[in-house]
């Protein structure tokens, strides 16, 4: 008999840790800081990027930049039997858009997509921006080699292409480089526009936007912090979800929310050694970034990005002025902080991509009862579910149980009202979908 307890009570404690997956420390372990120094150090040797910048230069300006980084994605499909479709998305911006277009401009995305094997037009994407900028944002014609702001992002795009390239997935990745970011977010509002017209389902964006730094103006230096940026709920919502929000809540619990809280948690559970902060903002105040144009559209969207930034290196003219030395140089890199940031997109992506689709139709009921009751529609590939509660003022999902495979269930003595409550699916190796936070009410 004390075998038996022994036993039930080993897998007790077993069942309350989340399932690991060894592909995710093999991919951790296979991001470069050098490969990414050396990408880097190639952006930044362009001289300019801006978007209004020389595209006939092989060696200087963003057309010769945006053909090296299509060569480089090429030569990775190369590596993998050709197993990226590698291409540019393009729209014609014309002058007088905004003020920091002064003339008609081709605005040009480079994208390589690794098709899933199940689900191909399910998409989870990583981008970071091509184009960089001085003091001036009219200013295409001085050097602004951009090494933190932005070639950090993009060439942390394209190590995670390198590494994850070399597995198959069930959902597609897409590794992405976005133009016309400092312009106006024009890159970002093209793909999110080619993504809508060819009907893709997006499973969430990854917008990374400077992953160098770890230095701040403030004087803090920490490698391990990063913040993960997200909009509380989606702009394209209805007037019936706003209504509904007043009495059953979710204020924090749309899906870039719920985006932002995955990459939070398999950082906690895959590279506990970082520190993961939630910014419950859209970006940071004032400022914008690459995954809004998704987020307008109705896409999840975050952005991903060091913790502790240098103002004195972004949006400068080089140059030295009371002592203190401006622009974004090679030198003020941190790379081995750029591969820990490149690695928790990867594993994420890999997450997702392994994952079965999140369960549709999430409904939940339990009014005046001693209980919260669940239930939901069950997906293709998801083998069990598994329910996640809070507290209402936590940020992040702090109970789970892994309730089967079924279609609903009730949490027996979990008073409604003093939680929130979602549910993600579980694949056969354990892996999860995001989140999903009650769409409708049932009693």
């Amino acid at each position: 008999m004390k075998y038996i307890f022994l036993a039930a009570f080993v897998c007790l404690s077993l069942c309350s840790v989340a399932q690991t997956d060894s592909r995710i420390y093999d991919i951790i372990s296979e991001v470069s800081a050098d490969r990414l120094e050396k990408d880097v150090t190639a952006l930044a040797n362009f001289g300019t990027r801006h978007t209004l910048s020389d595209t006939i230069s092989e060696t200087r300006g963003i057309g010769a930049a945006r053909r090296w980084i299509k060569s480089e994605f090429d030569k990775i499909s190369e590596a993998c039997n050709n197993c990226l479709d590698v291409f540019y998305q393009k729209d014609l911006v014309k002058q007088g858009e905004n003020s920091r277009i002064t003339k008609d401009v081709w605005v040009v995305n480079v994208a390589a997509v690794q098709k899933g094997t199940k689900y191909p037009n399910r998409y989870i994407i990583m981008s970071g921006d091509i184009d960089s900028r001085v003091s001036d944002p009219n200013n295409f014609t001085d050097d602004s080699p951009g090494a933190n702001d932005n070639a950090t992002g993009m060439a942390g795009a394209m190590e995670a292409a390198r590494v994850l390239s070399k597995y198959k997935f069930e959902n597609s990745i897409v590794y992405l480089g976005l133009s016309g970011e400092e312009q106006g977010l024009f890159g970002g509002k093209g793909f999110a526009r080619f993504a809508k017209e060819n009907n893709w389902e997006i499973i969430g964006v990854l917008n990374n936007d400077m992953i160098g730094n770890i230095k701040g103006v403030n004087g803090v230096v920490s490698n391990r912090d990063f913040r993960i940026f997200s909009e509380p709920v989606p702009p394209t919502e209805s007037e019936r979800d706003r209504g509904r929000r007043r009495f059953y809540g979710g204020e924090v619990d749309g899906i870039s929310r719920q985006l932002a809280r995955y990459v939070h948690a398999t950082t906690q559970q895959y590279m506990p050694e970082m520190n993961p902060i939630m910014i419950y903002r859209l970006d940071r105040f004032g400022r914008g970034g690459h995954h809004r144009p998704f987020n307008d559209v109705g896409f999840p969207g975050i952005r991903i990005m060091e913790a502790h930034e240098n103002y004195t290196q972004q949006h400068q003219d080089i140059r030295f002025e009371d002592g203190i030395e401006y622009g974004d140089k090679l030198k003020f890199v941190n790379f081995d902080y750029a591969a820990k940031l490149t690695a928790v997109n990867a594993i994420t992506m890999a997450n997702l991509a392994w994952a079965p689709p999140s369960p549709k139709n999430v409904a939940i009921g339990g009014i005046v009862e001693p209980s919260a009751k669940l239930k939901w529609d069950k997906v293709e590939g998801a083998t069990s579910y598994k329910i996640y509660w809070r507290d209402t003022t936590s940020p992040t999902w702090d109970y789970s149980r892994n309730v089967g495979d079924v279609s609903e269930y009730t949490l027996d003595g979990i008073v409604i009202d003093n939680f929130f409550f979602g549910v993600a699916a579980v694949g056969p190796e354990g892996h999860e979908s995001v989140v999903v936070f009650p769409n409708s009410i049932f009693r």
